[in-house]
């Protein structure tokens, strides 16, 4: 039985957890931490978090209840909005101890969730899951705690989108190294993508045209939308903008590149001794 309630979580959270895995002891089986963000109608969205330590072994185990508080404390003073939602915890189960971990951020949220993630990489993919807690027994006697599955998403905000982009980059290049680019390259680069794009799609139109490919009314409504978005402007007026503001970008970039070498002249200057 899986739990109605959708899990987005942004990539810097997934990096942060990856980062503190590779950061643990040598003797640490796994590593857990809070997750932040907001909670809206059924939806969780995990925008930050940060690792807890914790001993663990097979009889007991122990988290820094105090180091978590105190963190949570410095967050809330940098983003005021993002409140405790849950934990996260490496590896592709849910153990023993993760009850009695989830009773502590049980306190501390009204829905907590459990997010595991497989740094093992079992078949070349991190595998994410959410989980949420529901009480089972009978009342008055034996009761337990049964974490039933949420759904989970990758969501992420525009500069997120950007920058895992270019790290995307680095997975093609021997020495795993990525340069940034300059604001001119990037134009180019997201101006041939985006022709690359309207290439397929105009195949594609002309191939249901032709009766080679089969339609799709879920494309269709996708290409509707498109069409519909795109503001109906004169073409010499629409080349007019593009190079009026193609103008202001070079001159921004003049102008950073002249005081940066003005700032590199002033320290060369301030360098030299009296």
């Amino acid at each position: 039985m899986a739990s109605n309630l959708v899990c987005k979580i942004h990539p810097m959270v997934l990096f942060s957890i990856i980062d503190s895995y590779e950061r643990r002891n040598e003797d640490a089986k796994r590593v857990i931490g809070t997750l932040l963000g907001s909670y809206e109608k059924g939806i969780v969205e995990v925008s930050n978090c940060f690792a807890v330590p914790h001993n663990e072994s097979e009889d007991e185990v122990a988290v820094d209840i105090d180091y978590a508080r105190s963190m949570y404390e410095l967050h809330k003073k940098v983003n005021s909005s993002e409140m405790i939602v849950g934990w996260y915890s490496t590896g592709s189960e849910v153990s023993v101890h993760s009850v009695l971990i989830h009773e502590y951020y049980s306190r501390e949220a009204k829905h907590p969730i459990h997010l595991t993630v497989d740094t093992v990489m079992r078949g070349g993919k991190m595998n994410l899951k959410a989980f949420v807690s529901t009480a089972i027994g009978v009342p008055g006697k034996t009761t337990g705690t049964m974490f039933t599955p949420a759904s989970v998403d990758i969501t992420s905000y525009d500069p997120e989108q950007t920058g895992v982009e270019v790290l995307q980059q680095g997975k093609y290049k021997p020495k795993r190294q990525v340069s940034i680019q300059s604001d001119l390259i990037k134009v180019e680069s997201a101006c041939t993508k985006l022709r690359q794009m309207l290439q397929q799609v105009l195949e594609y139109v002309d191939n249901v045209l032709a009766g080679k490919v089969q339609a799709d009314t879920t494309v269709g409504r996708f290409l509707l939308d498109l069409v519909s978005s795109v503001p109906k402007i004169d073409p010499e007026e629409f080349e007019n903008m593009l190079n009026s503001n193609m103008k202001d970008l070079l001159m921004v970039v003049y102008l950073a590149n002249l005081t940066r070498t003005q700032l590199l002249l002033n320290e060369k200057i301030n360098s030299i001794p009296a």
